[in-house]
């Protein structure tokens, strides 16, 4: 019998470049646990580097890591990766890296990239640039998040700068997204009048948090049998009951 969990599935570590370094795996998991989230997905960009050590501080609050990427396509369109382990998003971690804007991260001019323990000491600063974009299209990211059975999600598409909408104009029937992110600033009502037309795919809403504070600001409501990535796909697909709602 399906029942209700409470999901944030687009959460920013101080891997980030443009996130607050007090978004430690440790300060987000307290958060979440404080708020009664249920699930959370570590969504950094371009990255999955802070993923692991968060699953290990959150399976001790009984809070469920989806293992997740925020990677911005050739087309400047970000795109939420979702994955059943951390094998798996570093697999997808491998094939950005090697596509990435070449450069290295100016942390004046964008903000420190820090991986970290369950102490939140700092392990190391990921120097590649990644606020830059991948050399791969939208279209090519979403076959590889698939490739490796992952979940691809649009993110914030009602976003002017990065959101496929504002981007593109449009999205492609091509595309073939698992999920499509209405950000934490529309209402649902609002959202059906503007992305009607996009209603066939299943919406989620999170809250994209860079500080502390913006954890759980908006979340989605999940109706599974357990709190696991297999569930979720199911959810998004709406088998027996299954469903996913903000």
């Amino acid at each position: 019998m399906p029942v209700e969990f409470v999901a944030d599935l687009h959460i920013h570590t101080c891997l980030s470049p443009c996130a607050e370094l007090s978004m430690t795996p440790k300060g987000i998991v307290e958060k979440a646990a404080s708020l009664g989230i249920n699930i959370i997905a570590v969504c950094d960009h371009n990255s999955a580097e802070n993923v692991e050590v968060t699953k290990g501080l959150a399976k001790k609050k009984g809070i469920t890591v989806i293992a997740g990427m925020e990677i911005s396509s050739s087309e400047e369109v970000h795109v939420l990766g979702f994955f059943k382990d951390t094998e798996s998003v570093l697999k997808m971690q491998e094939v950005v890296y090697e596509k990435l804007q070449a450069g290295e991260n100016d942390e004046d001019k964008f903000g420190m990239q820090v991986v970290v323990n369950e102490d939140n000491e700092v392990l190391g600063f990921n120097k590649r640039l990644l606020i830059g974009a991948a050399s791969l299209s939208v279209n090519k990211i979403v076959d590889l998040i698939h490739s490796f059975n992952g979940i691809a999600a649009a993110s914030h598409i009602d976003r002017d700068v990065f959101g496929i909408i504002g981007q593109l104009g449009f999205i492609h029937p091509d595309i073939k997204f698992d999920a499509l992110e209405i950000s934490c600033r529309l209402k649902l009502k609002e959202a059906l009048i503007r992305y009607g037309a996009y209603s066939h795919i299943p919406w989620i809403s999170s809250s994209d948090a860079h500080r502390v504070e913006d954890i759980g600001r908006r979340t989605t409501r999940c109706l599974m049998n357990h709190s696991t990535f297999e569930e979720l796909s199911l959810a998004l697909k709406g088998v027996e009951g299954r469903k996913v709602s903000f």
